[in-house]
């Protein structure tokens, strides 16, 4: 009898035992889609190259869940339709993890499909990782469960933004130049609204939107920058349409004050260069210069690639994804997905915390500064021998903006 007990209670704890590690060594796919052709190939290109490196770098031993990462490229083009296309055929091959982040329009389509999709299809749920669509209403009024921000949103980048550009005495007057859809609008809505509050002093002197992906010479938007007496430019621009503009100030030989979300986006610092020494800021939540594992990493990044990797959020995911697993003790998404909401896991500048109200991670953010490499930083940016300096960093508290999500939570 004694025997019997002593053999149930260990095979009670080999089960356990097996539970508690039911998913190491499982292998995790992610569906990765994002432009790889078209204009913006070259930034898709090399946010697929990101995720496929880190995954691979921090897959079975080197994450605490124990399990593989595999992520595989689709190309969306773009587009919220041909997201869609893509999004059924990564389910149909049975993925149920996607991520995207190039185009805040194809993130909404993902976010409904998805939400349909497993409103109508309960054991195969799918969980959205959005790394870079800062449009605030996909953590706000169009807040779903299996959405899970990884980016800071363009409230949280401009309070930081704004929080910064107030204690600049040079900048007074404005001019609003952006790609016009959603994020475009957005980035000149918060700035007036931010600096409003904290420099009312500081004047819009000339706004504009344009075609996103569509303008081939920005020769008369910088004429009417250079028109408008503008001291200080501010442009959410990424991709071909900052590189683009970038080339036209060298042109026209303006140099005034940039501040940007996505200078250090392919192409672009290569165009900065070109023109030599510009005073250019980028807001966002890591910098060039970072040392540590991110470091080690995007050195061996470079010496792979040859290119830069500037995509911090895919580090961020993928801690992210390992820690929920782990705490799930399972790979299925409805277990990951609940395990994600308020995790907390350490990040390359100090914690990170998913949100649990909207699923927005909660982040440091930082202001670089475009520079010449030196000993400090030394990190030369796509090797033009120049880099983003970090010029200040801020708390999560500093750029935490609140939310308006009412999450339905299924069950």
């Amino acid at each position: 009898m004694k025997f019997a007990v002593k053999a149930v209670a260990v095979s009670a704890m080999i089960v356990a035992a097996g539970a508690a590690f039911a998913q190491k060594g499982e292998t995790v796919k992610i569906a990765f889609m994002d432009p790889l052709s078209g204009p913006f190939a070259n930034v898709g290109q090399n946010q697929l190259k990101s995720w496929q490196f880190v995954s691979g770098k921090l897959s079975g031993a080197k994450n605490v869940a124990g399990v593989n990462f595999e992520v595989v490229g689709f190309d969306n083009k773009g587009s919220p339709q041909e997201s869609l296309n893509t999004l059924k055929a990564a389910i149909d091959q049975g993925f149920r993890y996607v991520t995207q982040g190039n185009g805040s329009g194809a993130a909404a389509a993902i976010l409904d499909a998805v939400a349909k999709h497993n409103a109508r299809n309960p054991g195969k749920e799918v969980v959205y990782l959005n790394y870079a669509a800062v449009d605030p209403a996909l953590t706000n009024e169009k807040c779903d469960y299996w959405h899970f921000r990884l980016d800071a949103d363009t409230t949280m980048k401009m309070e930081a933004l704004t929080s910064f550009m107030k204690d600049q005495p040079k900048v007074t007057k404005v001019f609003l130049l952006n790609q016009n859809y959603s994020h475009g609008q957005q980035v000149a809505k918060y700035f007036k609204e931010g600096i409003a509050r904290k420099r009312p002093d500081v004047k819009i002197v000339g706004e504009d939107l344009h075609p996103i992906g569509q303008v081939k010479d920005f020769a008369p938007y910088v004429a009417k920058i250079k028109q408008s007496g503008a001291d200080t430019i501010v442009t959410g621009n990424w991709g071909q349409d900052l590189t683009l503009l970038v080339k036209a100030l060298n042109d026209a030989g303006l140099k005034i004050p940039m501040y940007t979300y996505y200078a250090g986006v392919t192409g672009t610092p290569t165009a900065l260069a070109a023109g030599g020494d510009s005073e250019v800021y980028v807001i966002a939540y890591g910098s060039a210069n970072q040392t540590g594992e991110i470091g080690q990493l995007a050195a061996e990044f470079k010496k792979q690639f040859n290119d830069d990797f500037y995509t911090y959020a895919v580090y961020n995911g993928i801690k992210l994804m390992a820690g929920a697993i782990e705490k799930a003790k399972s790979t299925d998404p409805v277990k990951v997905a609940k395990a994600l909401e308020g995790l907390q896991v350490k990040s390359f500048a100090g914690d990170v915390t998913m949100r649990a109200t909207d699923h927005q991670l909660q982040q440091s953010m930082f202001v670089t500064k475009w520079q010449k490499a030196d000993k400090k930083y030394p990190y030369s940016v796509e090797n033009t021998g120049y880099t983003f300096a970090p010029v200040k960093q801020m708390e999560p508290y500093v750029a935490s903006t609140p939310t308006s999500c009412q999450m339905k939570r299924p069950g």
